[in-house]
């Protein structure tokens, strides 16, 4: 969020803590991108802050976290001393969560990461819940490459690279893919806390349905070797296509990563050389 939206984000976050009788006086930053996350003190409790407009997936947020903390899952908890829902104050919606005092080792351990990411997985195949499918948020990243207005400072060489990238990786590892189902979407590092209960994923907004492999491919690549029954041709396929969708968001003008654009161009060079030792035919 942009300063003079995230000012507002904070006193609806401590404004909805308050209405509760959760004393918060002071609000700490701890990740801004498309919504807030804050630590709400001295109540200690994790507010996540969107714009109105999502309050639709904070809602599908809350309610999946809700669930699947029920099927024994290592997921976040929301703040027991609050209502289970989004609250709308004053165009955000806000949603309130435990708070997770960082635990040592800070960088999980490959095998307890696979681990806690197989019994999600478990249980994720245990639900029907409505999401959608992940070739649908490729194609929402086709569809900013290909918008010059968005994307205004990609050089056409690299919208070529991007477009062409993401059409042919989608289509591959929707033809390969084996068993489907609900996914976290984004499980990467940033999504998984060190606590004192193990690691918990966290952020579920992006969740989506395909094969376990591109939950995978957004882990650090060790993960994988103590994950069972990982397909490791369709894995490479996958860590492939989320290089090309995180590099694809990077060039969007609207992109408010720090150091994004830098990024861009990094990831841009990698997934070239990547596709250029894969053979100009071997996603085409």
């Amino acid at each position: 969020m942009r300063a003079s939206e995230a000012r507002g984000a904070v006193a609806a976050a401590m404004s909805a803590a308050s209405s509760l009788g959760l004393t918060a006086d002071e609000a700490i930053v701890l990740h801004n991108s498309n919504k807030l996350t804050l630590r709400l003190l001295p109540c200690d409790v994790l507010a996540r802050v969107a714009p109105e407009a999502q309050h639709q997936v904070a809602h599908f947020e809350v309610e999946l976290a809700q669930r699947l903390a029920a099927c024994g899952c290592p997921v976040g908890a929301l703040q027991p001393q609050a209502e289970p829902r989004v609250h709308a104050r004053d165009g955000f919606a806000v949603s309130l969560w435990t708070y997770y005092e960082p635990a040592p080792p800070s960088e999980i351990p490959a095998a307890d990461y696979a681990h806690a990411l197989e019994r999600l997985h478990a249980g994720m195949r245990g639900l029907d819940v409505p999401a959608p499918h992940f070739t649908d948020r490729v194609e929402r990243a086709r569809r900013l490459v290909a918008d010059h207005d968005r994307t205004p400072a990609l050089a056409d060489a690299d919208r070529k690279l991007l477009g062409d990238a993401l059409r042919s990786l989608s289509r591959a590892i929707d033809e390969r893919a084996g068993a489907e189902q609900l996914l976290h979407g984004e499980p990467h590092p940033g999504n998984l806390l060190s606590t004192e209960e193990g690691p918990l994923f966290v952020d579920f907004e992006t969740c989506c349905r395909g094969p376990v492999e591109f939950d995978l491919a957004h882990a650090p690549e060790e993960v994988a070797e103590h994950y069972p029954g990982a397909d490791q041709d369709l894995l490479r396929e996958c860590r492939l296509l989320v290089l090309a969708l995180i590099t694809a968001w990077r060039w969007d003008r609207d992109d408010q990563l720090p150091d994004g654009r830098r990024l861009g161009v990094e990831w841009l060079g990698r997934l070239r050389a990547a596709l250029g030792r894969d053979g100009p035919d071997a996603h085409g």
